[in-house]
């Protein structure tokens, strides 16, 4: 599928050359801030993963996960079949220390473990009816299904109104369903990156100066909004770290969106990515003849996942991970291009984790869907936004609403998602995966199963939902994964039976 966004303005040559010469020069004299490491991690032990995590405020005021009374999330590791225990205590004040998009702020907060397809119904991804106030817990029980894909998801709270401000803080963690080596040999043996990009907030930060020009922070904006950034990224919690890789080595990067509402076009300077999973789907599971895709950079909206193959750059050739600018839209917010990370040499005898060989057997599902590609859609999904909120099909959400659509479970179906207003959203659905397969009417060359798409401002997206899996019975959601928009009505409920 086409993964980038092109500004749709015409920019005059000049512009862009200084720009780029401002962005190099400045990427050049700027200074890292250490070593990237992966996060720790947590496996299941006798089938089952347990642990208890808190959510609470850190001495800067900003709420966070709390995982052995350090402020970090774990990564959470677990082969398909097994069991996912969370115990989940809200230590947040009753009297929030922040604002949030729709007053009064509670605190409440809960879990959604983003692109697992399992079921909607507490005591597992329920985001509706699980919801904990401060002084409250909650106890999750998440099977993991046997024929679960294997890649990259993650974890994140979704308190509806609250969501935004939570995972901007960074209340959230990676989640890892072994095996993609199944699919893919070739990356047993590889060393394992995994890179959690957030979003951090410049607002009334007296470091902002300082961060705008660690990251190098162009002020090139390619979708020409009159606003000032307002955020920066960091990888695992750091403002531009170096990642060591030698020249010619191979490694395996898996990068999540984090971010609560910005968007990500990853490049690596010099390199290409050799695409392994989207949004945790392996290429392979539906591809096995094209196993990978080849991208020189990838765009991943806010919650998109990259799975792929990284080759350390030659002695003397650029050497950023950097975000490219996004023309978000008219009315999207500025996402200027910045440094990510710093690509460090190393010698090839490092102490990176290396993926092991896998030994569960490929669930290969080669699907013919011309059929339902060329029927009209069952469903239209349209995202509109005014001065006093942001809807679908013309409703906001409401805790007590009536599921806006029904969906019979066994059922492969043709939706269309349109995008009525001037900015971009990337639209999410819990519990599945799609065929992103058609944009502004016209075929994705190389179309990828994903959980998250971007819908361009004044388009549309056409998908084929997969809705086979009885495992997704039970009262869902989808919505825009601009969580500010969510927070403000852009979700609707769906009722899988």
């Amino acid at each position: 599928m086409r993964r980038t966004v092109r500004p749709s303005r015409n920019t005059i040559a000049f512009a862009l050359i200084v720009a780029s010469a401002i962005f190099s020069l400045l990427a050049l004299t700027a200074k890292p801030s250490g070593l990237h490491s992966n996060p720790p991690e947590l496996r299941a032990n006798n089938h089952t993963l347990s642990l208890t995590l808190l959510a609470a405020t850190r001495s800067d005021g900003k709420d966070s996960f709390y995982f052995n009374g350090q402020p970090n999330a774990p990564t959470l590791r677990l082969p398909p079949g097994d069991q996912l225990k969370i115990t989940y205590v809200n230590e947040l004040p009753s009297q929030p220390h922040e604002s949030c998009a729709i007053p009064p702020c509670m605190d409440m907060t809960n879990l959604h473990f983003h692109g697992l397809t399992v079921s909607p119904d507490a005591p597992q991804d329920d985001v509706l009816s699980m919801m904990a106030t401060p002084g409250q817990s909650l106890h999750y029980t998440v099977q993991i299904p046997k024929d679960h894909p294997p890649g990259l998801y993650w974890y994140h709270t979704h308190p509806h109104g609250e969501s935004h401000r939570q995972v901007l803080d960074g209340m959230s963690g990676a989640l890892v369903i072994e095996g993609i080596e199944s699919y893919y040999p070739s990356v047993a043996g590889l060393p394992e990156r995994i890179l959690i990009v957030r979003g951090r907030s410049m607002n009334r930060d007296p470091q902002s100066a300082d961060l705008q020009r660690r990251v190098a922070l162009s002020s090139y904006s390619c979708g020409g909004e009159p606003e000032a950034p307002e955020e920066i990224f960091t990888v695992n919690g750091s403002v531009r770290p170096q990642i060591e890789i030698a020249p010619g080595e191979r490694q395996f990067w898996r990068v999540v969106n984090a971010s609560a509402d910005r968007y990500l076009d990853l490049q690596l300077e010099s390199q290409q990515f050799e695409i392994v999973a989207m949004d945790g789907m392996p290429i392979a599971q539906h591809d096995p003849h094209h196993a990978t895709r080849m991208a020189d950079h990838v765009l991943l909206p806010p919650a998109g996942r990259l799975e792929a193959i990284v080759t350390g750059p030659a002695p003397g050739a650029p050497r950023h991970l950097i975000s490219r600018c996004v023309d978000t839209g008219p009315d999207g917010d500025p996402n200027p291009s910045m440094v990510l990370a710093d690509i460090a040499p190393r010698s090839a005898a490092g102490s990176i984790p290396r993926l092991s060989k896998s030994s569960l057997p490929p669930d290969v599902k080669e699907l013919d869907l011309a059929a339902e590609e060329k029927a009209p859609p069952r469903f239209t999904v349209t995202f509109t936004e005014d001065k006093n909120g942001f809807y679908i099909n013309t409703e906001k959400f409401a805790p007590d609403a009536a599921p806006m659509v029904r969906a019979r479970v066994g059922s492969f179906q043709h939706w269309r998602i349109v995008n009525a207003s001037r900015e971009l959203h990337p639209m999410h659905i819990h519990q599945v995966h799609f065929l992103a397969y058609a944009e502004n009417d016209q075929p994705i060359s190389d179309p990828v199963w994903l959980d998250t798409v971007n819908v361009p401002y004044g388009g549309s997206v056409d998908v084929i939902m997969d809705f086979t899996d009885p495992v997704i019975k039970g009262m869902s959601v989808f919505h825009c994964h601009l969580l500010n928009h969510e927070d403000k009505g852009m979700m609707a409920k769906i009722l899988f039976e």
